[in-house]
């Protein structure tokens, strides 16, 4: 009776360790978003729309992806940050832009990639 007991206890105890085991997380399949490096209130937004919608800046054409976390394609002329803009929002003024889609798209200047999109 007693071999019989330890003998359950012996199979039950490997069931529950391979129970426990998982598999390993699939790798996921779509990007995952990055965080926005730059928050900026609804005003602030604004305030960069009305300024920027005033300038003559040329638009980017063709397929330039506007994508927070992306970085920005070589050729992409890069705007710096007017005046007005660095005094109403200070956190964007280092930063430079480019227009496409009706989109203002602000770059990070440290490593070229899109720190946040206007719509």
């Amino acid at each position: 009776m007693r071999r019989l007991l330890i003998a359950v206890a012996t199979v039950l105890a490997t069931i529950a360790t391979a129970h426990g085991q998982t598999p390993p997380a699939q790798a996921p399949t779509e990007p995952v978003p990055q965080a926005r490096t730059v928050n900026l209130t609804v005003e602030q937004r604004y305030v960069i729309k009305e300024i920027v919608k005033d300038l003559t800046v040329p638009k980017v054409s063709g397929n330039v992806p506007a994508t927070i976390g992306t970085a920005v394609p070589e050729g992409v002329p890069l705007q710096p940050m007017p005046a007005a803009i660095g005094e109403k929002v200070p956190q964007v003024k280092s930063h430079r832009f480019f227009v496409t889609n009706d989109r203002i798209v602000l770059v990070n200047p440290n490593d070229t990639r899109i720190a946040e999109v206007i719509d």
